[in-house]
């Protein structure tokens, strides 16, 4: 498995999950081309990619914005000449609550965080990608709202992280002659900082899962590298579980 001088996009680069995707993507040969909000923390991700001989490129910006999107594959073009692939994997959990007392700003907040931005991406993605003869896109989605029988009060995130896997779907068909692969990646829970500081809320999560423990960011990474690698060249339209087991608890 490889990712030798490929160019590859990773949202959500600044912290957690994408960070550690960012690291693994450079170690492994390929460019990557970084965005999120936080300029600092994407600044930082990116100097230490370079400090240790990775090429990496980084624009802030809000992934719910279409022009965000255009512009980080205007970036790795203009940087690397081409785009390979994208690790689309910003996201949030959001507000939690019944939905009969969410707001609607709160529920579109996350439905343009995790499913919009993911539409937006992948549209400025694909004619880059086929510029360069194909490629892989891998959202990240959730085993919540797909494969559980449902946690209360993420209505909102369930809904977004469910569309994804149909979203990649459709466009692994769509576009699967151009040489495209789009799959959906479902972690478990993982040690980020949207899981919080409280050990006993980790043991409680940990404790649903069937290696009784919670994933490193680097694992999920790990699994991020092989999706987007030619390893995984067969693979497309799958939401690919990556959660510890725990799917087999509900």
């Amino acid at each position: 498995m490889t990712l030798r001088d490929k160019t590859i996009i990773v949202t959500g680069a600044s912290s957690g999950i994408g960070a550690a995707a960012a690291r693994l993507f450079a170690a492994s040969g390929a460019n990557v081309v970084l965005g999120a909000r936080r300029e600092a923390e994407l600044s930082a991700v990116a100097e230490a990619i370079r400090a240790t001989g990775g090429r990496a490129a980084f624009l802030p910006g809000d992934v719910t914005l279409a022009g965000h999107a255009e512009a980080l594959v205007e970036l790795a073009e203009r940087e690397f000449g081409g785009l390979d692939g994208a690790f689309d994997n910003a996201g949030i959990v959001g507000a939690l609550g019944p939905v009969a007392e969410m707001s609607t700003e709160a529920w579109d907040d996350v439905i343009a965080t995790n499913l919009t931005a993911a539409f937006l991406s992948a549209r400025a993605q694909i004619p880059a990608l086929i510029r360069r003869g194909g490629g892989a896109i891998v959202f990240t989605s959730s085993f919540v709202g797909t494969t559980n029988g449902g946690l209360p009060g993420m209505s909102a995130y369930a809904a977004a992280k469910a569309g994804l896997t149909g979203l990649a779907r459709t466009l692994a068909m769509e576009h699967g002659g151009d040489g495209i692969r789009v799959t959906t990646l479902l972690p478990g829970g993982t040690l980020t900082a949207q899981a919080g500081n409280d050990p006993d809320f980790h043991s409680f999560v940990a404790g649903r899962h069937a290696l009784r423990r919670l994933a490193r960011p680097e694992e999920i990474a790990a699994v991020a590298a092989f999706l987007l690698s030619d390893a995984a060249s067969f693979v497309t339209g799958a939401p690919i579980l990556a959660d510890g087991g725990v799917s087999t608890s509900f």
